[in-house]
């Protein structure tokens, strides 16, 4: 990747910092770690809070989220649902107001379209400015600096926001009004669990009638079904390695997620509802923290019982 030159991250990034030039960033994960990382050696100067201190190279850590907002004007969150970022924003409390007044939040991760719209709506009342900015892509297009994010909300507001996703992101795509940007993250959500889960059950197939899976998976890459993710997916399928990039767990919520916005809607989803049965048999079975091509693990599971 070409960064800029630490003297031309102002001119870039400016609007979005404050006095003291830093950007704030909140969950430092699986999927946060990355992104911050990517932010910090485009040199941004970057302050991080994480559940689980960890140190990443270039960011600044903070002991507490308060510390964040203390030192930085706009806030990313990577934050495991809206559990997680109700209790790392005092969200219904005392200390909310203070907290977010005069910052901007941008909610980066995965959570109910109406959930966003509802803190959307609380972050404004407090003085604060919001951003909806959900990704789509694992660990792997994370630390590649390829994601491609979604944004929604306030058009200036997202104006300022849209530099700093550039060194996290290969494209940007504005979607509208929040909760615009979670609704589109959760369509392509839907894709991928459906392609992945349809992968597995053909690699368990193939498997099953004895051919060989390597033979397998030069057919798939081969062919015009073949991306990035199917690529990925099926080596893992074939080499049995399940080590995480996006967890059953994390999957499953995913999939709760969109199976309650079409329930809402009346809106049919009958390959969903199939997956979600799937990924709920491999997480009983406590594959839970595994890759989401362990979803074979159910598959052969029903084959076996």
């Amino acid at each position: 990747m070409n960064w800029p030159q630490p003297g031309a991250v102002a001119a870039l990034y400016g609007t979005a910092m404050d006095h003291s030039g830093n950007v704030g960033f909140l969950g430092l994960g699986i999927m946060g770690e990355p992104m911050a990382r990517n932010l910090a050696a485009a040199g941004v100067p970057v302050v991080g809070w994480s559940r689980t201190p960890r140190q990443v190279p270039g960011v600044s850590l903070a002991a507490r989220p308060a510390e964040v907002f203390a030192r930085a004007r706009t806030v990313l969150l990577m934050l495991a649902g809206g559990e997680a970022i109700d209790e790392v924003l005092s969200r219904g409390g005392p200390t909310f107001a203070e907290l977010v007044r005069g910052h901007t939040i941008v909610h980066m991760g995965t959570t109910a379209p109406e959930y966003s719209a509802a803190l959307r709506d609380d972050v404004v009342a407090a003085g604060g400015r919001y951003v909806e900015a959900p990704v789509s892509g694992s660990r792997t297009p994370a630390v590649a600096g390829e994601l491609v994010a979604m944004v929604a909300g306030d058009p200036a507001a997202v104006k300022e926001v849209r530099p700093l996703l550039a060194p996290m992101c290969r494209e940007v795509v504005e979607c509208g009004p929040v909760p615009q940007a979670l609704l589109m993250k959760l369509s392509v959500n839907l894709f991928l669990i459906s392609m992945v889960t349809g992968l597995a059950e053909a690699t368990h197939f193939a498997q099953r009638h004895g051919l060989d899976l390597e033979r397998l998976r030069g057919v798939l890459d081969a062919g015009p079904m073949a991306s990035a993710v199917s690529r990925v997916k099926v080596d893992k399928l074939v080499s049995r390695d399940f080590s995480v990039q996006a967890s059953i767990r994390d999957v499953l919520m995913n999939n709760r997620l969109i199976a309650e916005a079409a329930r809402a809607a009346g809106i049919a989803s009958p390959l969903l509802d199939a997956c979600h049965q799937l990924f709920g048999e491999a997480l009983t079975l406590g594959h839970g923290a595994e890759d989401m091509a362990a979803v074979v693990r159910a598959i052969e599971a029903r084959t076996d019982g």
